[in-house]
């Protein structure tokens, strides 16, 4: 009778779980709050089922939601990993999701690009947008001073392509079951990730536009903000690797948390490229280089 009861697939049957359910209710609280808060920032009143909701808090209730489901579910799929219930077939279709959600993440970013290229190509529609007034038909608009893509943003770059390197060495350390390897090569993309954040900050507390300015600051903050905001993800992501090679996890044969977390570095460096030629170097060619 037992035998009959017995697991005889590879497959990885999940039992009852509240995540899915929890994450979605947040994220309708995030949304809600969303709306709230921008409703708040306009002076405008909000209200749903009788209660004011024009504040920001909602909008953090539903993060902390959340984030508490993104900890609890991943926590599970750990302890799955640990229990052996991730089988060969198992670990392909964890594979197969992460290519697909970095697929949606390109297709993201080439919404932003998308937005680029139409601004700069019909300038003349383009420049008319903003609380600035720009004429000459051209683009970055005439009178517009653009950052020097061969300073901060060069730093960065490097940076980044760095960082590539140092994550690549943790990941051929990891296969060759060297430890020590695998923990300095994490940690040292983790310190580049957090000097690229800072150096992102620096930049755009002295750009020369601002967001609300013109359809060329528009496009910029969001590209690379978006593109920043991805860092940290992955900063983050990195570092819950590292600690979990401090307690011991991975394996030369097992390690799909490590290999999702370095596919997705690699995919943030690979944007920043693409951003870099275009938004600071193509998008800004021919107009005057702030030095303040």
């Amino acid at each position: 009778m037992a035998d009959a009861h017995a697991k005889n697939h590879d497959y990885h049957i999940i039992d009852p779980s509240p995540w899915p359910f929890l994450g979605s209710f947040g994220a309708l609280v995030m949304m809600i709050g969303a709306v709230g808060w921008m409703q708040a920032a306009q002076g405008n009143d909000f209200s749903l089922l009788g209660l004011p909701l024009a504040n920001p808090w909602l909008f953090f209730i539903g993060l902390a939601i959340v984030l508490y489901t993104m900890f609890g579910w991943w926590s599970d799929t750990v302890k799955e990993a640990h229990e052996g219930h991730h089988t060969r077939v198992v670990s392909i279709h964890l594979r197969y999701g992460m290519i697909m959600f970095i697929a949606s993440e390109v297709m993201f970013f080439v919404a932003w690009f998308w937005a680029v290229f139409d601004a700069s190509i019909f300038y003349d529609e383009a420049i008319q947008v903003g609380r600035m007034s720009y004429t000459g038909g051209q683009w970055p608009p005439a009178g517009m001073e653009v950052l020097d893509p061969l300073h901060l943003p060069l730093y960065n770059t490097l940076l980044l392509l760095l960082s590539g390197t140092t994550i690549t060495w943790a990941h051929h350390a990891l296969l060759h079951n060297d430890r020590s390897g695998l923990k300095w090569g994490l940690a040292l993309t983790i310190g580049l990730g957090l000097v690229f954040t800072g150096v992102q900050a620096y930049e755009y507390g002295h750009a020369p536009y601002a967001f609300s300015d013109s359809l060329y600051g528009a496009t910029f903050f969001m590209a690379t903000g978006f593109h920043g905001f991805h860092v940290i993800v992955g900063t983050i992501f990195l570092i819950v690797c590292l600690l979990r090679a401090m307690a011991g996890h991975f394996t030369p044969k097992q390690h799909f948390g490590f290999e999702a977390a370095a596919w997705y570095w690699h995919f943030v460096d690979v944007v920043w490229l693409f951003l870099f030629f275009v938004i600071y170097i193509w998008g800004s060619w021919g107009a005057p280089i702030y030095h303040g």
